[in-house]
């Protein structure tokens, strides 16, 4: 049953006939594409898994029928001859042994099974397999594991048209001193083939040494030292605030492995014993070099990552971390926010050049000294005072006429095209030289150099302090984009902006400027603002009786409702010139008594040659409330009350009027600034779409122009129409404010006050991430390497998608940070091997540019050919660095040093003299011979065994060939 499910699945892999295929090119075990498929069958009640193994190769130009030859022998046995592809670096272990398998199968335990170890159940394996290939015709080899997997031990068998390959193994922990050398392993191959000829043919060598270098304590450390100059507060490998470190602490590098090889040996030709050996490195053909690396070497901005990521997980609150509130005396809690409209009545403060952060900070520090002593701050002052100075640089800014120094923020977000601004808006952080990145690298650094998760809380806790002080004190806060706040951006920074927004409009109040410059126009008369608003009904308020008078919940950019109209956008130059007199006749009539007793108010300017349609006076601009910012979680909190009105009409009725607010405050300005006028005066300013006008013939036989309200107009219950009737004549600077900016601001500061360091982590995590794509990529640059190209688009593609959710999964977020990690590895790991081989040092540009294909190869690559082998530029530097390694390890004097610079052979006479090269880690050997067996008449085919010697391991490899049909 066992052999008969094997071939059922060879079968079903289509493995039984006669195989074909085009002779190997060199290096194809490598560079080709490896492909396996499995399977599963059982021997009684133990399963086996079945794997087939093999190299995808392009098909033949030529009809594949042509190419069988009824006698020929199998494809593998074939490739036993074949020298291209001796010792590839990175294949199959059974590839490696046994050349020329490109195509295979492995009969071994299942996962779950123990190994073959019985003998005589290794030979039942064996004869099952053997009855299997001589059923079906199979000319795969076939394989099966035994003793324990970490041998690796397989014996197999490959059969064809009377012919047949054994498979044999043999591994010992100690290597006979016999077997040590040429001599000996030639010794076993002939008397293993058994051939009878005499004398037998020569036997074709392929030999592979392996030295290992693991010394580089003579070559300077590429990282470069700290800027002792630029260190806050006496920290050692402390570095510049605003800025990341990047590079490795220890020499990514563990040890560099050259392997000098002979490809094509003739017997006879060289000497290798226990006595004497011609195997020199120096003159070997081919050298071929790879590096080891470091198993998880440790990275600067590694480390700086996954220490901040750390506190993301943290569950303390500011409070607990650092002890009782900073706003707590006496165990009395002292509420702030009740202090914050009295502020608004306090005298204008002293300019901002005469304030430094430490004395906006300093009564907050006094409440923290009072419960615990001033050296178990975790921050001293002058680390605090340059981290503030750094977030804060106009609060040291002094003017000599004493006005506010406050930074510009049109540079504060780059240009569209900009990759940075692509990254910033892809990653959800924040711009590069905004406030709310530094404050995210400040207190990476304050993480990983001044206190851990304390010194984050006492930061964090001295920046509110700074935040409350700017919104009492009207100072803007430097390093944010003017305007409402950016959703594009991370909360946290859209937080910031709000608080901005409030300051800005509190600043205004204030020194006594009007709020209210906005042109409702779109003709493009923008009014003293220069800046066009959609006013689509999008802005809303929330009035409940419980307010009363208060402001209430501003609402801004909504499209729930059926019944909003939306702003058409035109030219309005045909609306002028015969308005007044259209406008007599198919406006509205309303307002004549009003026209007469009221006063205009809150006129911003004339609206061209527009004249109200009855009083035929000029229309004018109103000055207008600007419409409320918004930052996302209000926004998703808003939409979540406005889906809770649901679909009745009184819920439908009602979230139009909480979206009509904003209408509202635009209806009653205009009203203030026209007394006598109608709806349709409004509506010619505010959406002249929605007022049609046509030509028609009056009485007399004149064309004259006569307008009226589109038809979405006259729809019965319209909230224009109702809102029109409820407006009453306000100016906008005696309406009730849409955005209540003491209200906005305290809410956005207790928001501030209440975020834990885990919050904050998580909210400053893309801007880290951010910067650490930016370092990965400024230091890439100076190096150019492909791979680390790839990753960073990589790191890019995956941040862009994960960033973007609120709350991104932990072994995500792991995973990016992974991956910066492996950038950084690498930069670090070139950097090494271009300090070990010289580069910089190089005077030739052309040697220069060939060493450094050369050290991006060795990243890449698993293995690199080296050109001109001992002889040429690297091999050069290969050899004086193994040298020199030599020279340490046995401290030899100058004197001697000099008696060494003789030839070789001078070397190799130097009894006295050490080794250029330590003894070979690795002595790799092929052999090959075509000989009859076992009988002098039988077919001649080829004899192939493969040895590997290292330290404590021995292996031999044979495939010997034997003819069937004539033994």
């Amino acid at each position: 049953r066992f052999i008969s499910k094997v071939e059922e699945v060879l079968n079903d892999w289509k493995l039984i006939g006669i195989s074909s295929g085009k002779p190997l090119e060199k290096g194809v075990y490598t560079t080709g594409l490896w492909e396996e498929k499995s399977d599963e069958i059982s021997f009684a009640d133990f399963r086996f898994s079945i794997t087939h193994h093999y190299l995808v190769q392009e098909a033949s130009d030529k009809d594949g029928k042509e190419e069988l030859v009824e006698d020929a022998l199998p494809l593998s046995m074939q490739d036993l001859l074949c020298m291209n592809n001796d010792f590839p670096p990175r294949a199959h272990c059974l590839v490696r042994w046994y050349y020329g398998l490109r195509e295979f199968v492995v009969i071994a335990p299942a996962a779950n099974h123990d190994a073959v170890l019985s003998e005589s159940k290794c030979n039942l394996l064996l004869s099952s397999v053997s009855i299997v290939l001589g059923n079906t015709g199979c000319q795969v080899p076939l394989f099966v594991q035994i003793h324990h997997k970490w041998r690796r031990m397989y014996i197999g068998e490959c059969q064809g048209p009377g012919v047949r390959t054994d498979f044999e193994m043999v591994h010992l922990h100690k290597v006979p001193t016999q077997y040590t050398h040429l001599s000996g392993l030639l010794d076993i191959f002939k008397s293993k083939t058994g051939c009878p000829l005499t004398p037998l043919p020569p036997v074709s060598i392929s030999i592979r040494l392996t030295y290992v270098l693991q010394d580089w304590q003579q070559y300077f450390w590429p990282q470069q030292p700290p800027d002792l100059d630029a260190l806050v507060g006496g920290e050692v490998g402390g570095l510049e605030f605003g800025k990341l470190p990047f590079g490795a602490c220890e020499d990514p590098i563990s040890e560099l492995h050259l392997a000098a090889t002979w490809p094509h040996l003739t017997e006879g030709i060289i000497v290798d014993n226990d006595v004497y050996s011609d195997l020199d490195p120096i003159q070997a053909p081919q050298w071929s070099v790879r590096v080891r690396k470091a198993d998880n070497p440790q990275c600067l901005l590694g480390d700086f990552l996954t220490e901040f990521f750390k506190l993301c997980r943290r569950k303390e609150s500011t409070d607990e971390i650092l002890g009782r509130s900073t706003f707590e005396e006496d165990g009395k809690e002292v509420a702030d926010i009740t202090h914050a409209l009295s502020k608004l009545t306090e005298p204008a403060p002293v300019p901002i050049h005469k304030l430094s952060v430490t004395n906006m900070v300093h009564s907050a520090k006094k409440k923290i000294r009072k419960h615990r002593g001033v050296d178990e701050s975790p921050l001293n002052n002058e680390v605090l005072s340059t981290i503030m100075l750094f977030l804060f640089p106009d609060a040291a800014d002094k003017l000599t006429d004493g006005s506010e120094a406050m930074p510009s923020t049109s540079r504060n977000n780059p240009p569209p095209e900009s990759e940075e601004y692509n990254l910033y808006n892809q990653f959800k952080s924040a711009p590069s030289d905004s406030l709310t990145y530094k404050l995210a690298l400040c207190l990476c650094m304050i993480n990983f150099y001044h206190g851990g998760v304390k010194g984050v809380a006492h930061l964090w806790q001295e920046f509110v302090v700074e935040m409350r002080c700017r919104w009492e004190k009207n100072y803007l806060i430097p390093g944010l984009a003017n305007g409402s706040p950016d959703l594009r951006c991370c909360l946290l920074h859209q937080k910031l902006q709000m608080l901005n927004c409030c300051i800005e409009r509190k600043k205004e109040r204030d020194e006594g400027k009007k709020a209210y410059t906005v042109d409702r126009s779109p003709s493009g008369s923008y009014g003293d603002t220069g800046k066009a608003v959609d006013h689509s009904g999008g802005d809303y308020q929330k009035e409940t009786e419980k307010e009363r008078g208060e402001v209430g919940k501003s609402w801004e950019s909504w499209s729930d409702s059926e019944e909003e109209f939306y702003e058409c956008l035109s030219d309005t130059e045909e609306l002028k010139g015969n308005g007044q007199e259209n406008g007599k006749k198919g406006g509205t009539k309303e307002g004549s008594k009003e026209s007469a007793t009221l006063k205009p108010e809150g006129r911003l300017h004339p609206h061209g040659k527009l004249t109200l349609l009855h009083p035929g006076e000029p229309l004018y601009i109103p000055i207008t409330q600007e419409p409320a910012p918004m930052t996302e979680d209000l926004l998703e909190e808003q939409s979540e009350v406005l889906a809770k009105l649901g679909t009745s009409a009184e819920g439908a009725h009602l979230r139009a009027r909480m979206q009509s607010a904003c209408l509202l405050s635009d209806m009653e300005s205009f009203k203030a600034a026209n007394p006598g006028c109608c709806l349709e005066d409004f509506v010619r300013w505010y959406s002249p779409r929605d007022y049609i006008e046509e030509e028609v013939v009056d009485e007399k036989g004149n064309r004259v122009l006569k307008g009226e309200l589109s038809a979405r107009m006259k729809i019965p219950s319209n909230m224009w129409v109702e809102a029109w009737e409820t407006a009453k004549p306000v100016p906008a600077r005696r309406q009730r404010r849409l955005f209540d900016d003491t209200r906005e601001a305290e809410k956005v500061l207790h928001y501030l006050a209440v975020q834990k360091p885990a919050d904050l982590a998580r909210h400053l995590l893309p801007c880290i991430i951010h910067a650490a794509v930016l370092k990965v990529k400024e230091e890439e640059m100076l190096e150019d390497i492909s791979s680390v190209k790839k990753i960073i688009k990589q790191i890019i593609s995956h941040s862009s998608k994960v960033l973007r959710f609120p709350n991104p999964e932990d072994k995500k977020l792991e995973e990016i940070i992974a991956q910066i990690m492996s950038a950084e590895a690498t930069i670090a790991r070139a950097r090494s091997l271009k300090a070990k081989f010289g580069i910089e040092k190089c005077e030739q540009e052309a040697e220069k540019e060939d060493l450094e294909r050369f050290v991006n190869s060795l990243l890449e690559q698993p293995e690199v050919s080296v050109i001109g082998a001992g002889r040429g530029p690297a091999g050069s530097i290969i050899h004086k660095l193994f040298l020199n390694a030599q020279r340490v390890a046995t401290m030899i004097p100058l004197d001697e040093e000099l008696k060494r610079s003789g030839s070789s052979d001078e070397r190799r006479l130097n009894l006295g003299a050490v080794a250029d090269f330590p003894p070979p880690a690795g002595r790799e050997l092929i052999l090959r011979m075509t000989v009859p067996r076992p009988a002098p008449y039988s077919k001649p085919l080829p004899q192939r065994m493969y040895s590997v010697i290292t330290k404590e391991d021995f292996r031999l490899a044979g495939a010997f060939s034997s003819d069937t049909t004539f033994f």
